[in-house]
């Protein structure tokens, strides 16, 4: 799933199989590992013979993106880092999710975002780009 953890166990056979991961805090990891398990195993038929649904691939999913910001964000991070695409798609559109239909005003007090434009430079963007805001 991760070529870049694929390089790096390559990388480290010489090395006592120390992988070195400074991006990717210890917990962040235990969740891309949750997340990659439960991807394998959804793809494999269960002892019926049976492969899971996309229902509940999707329920799976969203169930699994039902975190606090701070660590939806660890996780895109870790995702870029580790080059998981399925799980960098999943949570970036877990964040779009969250922004769709909203103000710049609701999206920056969501995020805890200030506002560094002056009221003039914000109507200047405004009137330059008139069709993101209609």
């Amino acid at each position: 799933m991760s070529e870049t953890i694929k390089n790096l166990i390559e990388d480290a056979a010489a090395d006592n199989d120390v992988i070195p991961l400074p991006n990717v805090s210890g917990k962040d990891l235990g969740k891309v590992i949750e997340y990659c398990k439960f991807k394998v195993s959804s793809k494999k038929k269960n002892s019926d013979g049976v492969l899971m649904s996309e229902d509940e691939v999707k329920n799976w999913e969203t169930e699994f993106v039902k975190v606090d910001q701070g660590t939806l964000f660890q996780l895109i991070l870790a995702a870029n880092y580790l080059n998981i695409k399925d799980l960098l798609d999943l949570t970036c559109f877990t964040v779009a999710s969250m922004i769709r239909g909203k103000s710049p005003e609701e999206i920056r007090k969501a995020f805890n975002i200030k506002n560094d434009f002056t009221p003039e430079e914000e109507e200047e963007v405004r009137r330059e780009h008139q069709w993101a805001f209609d």
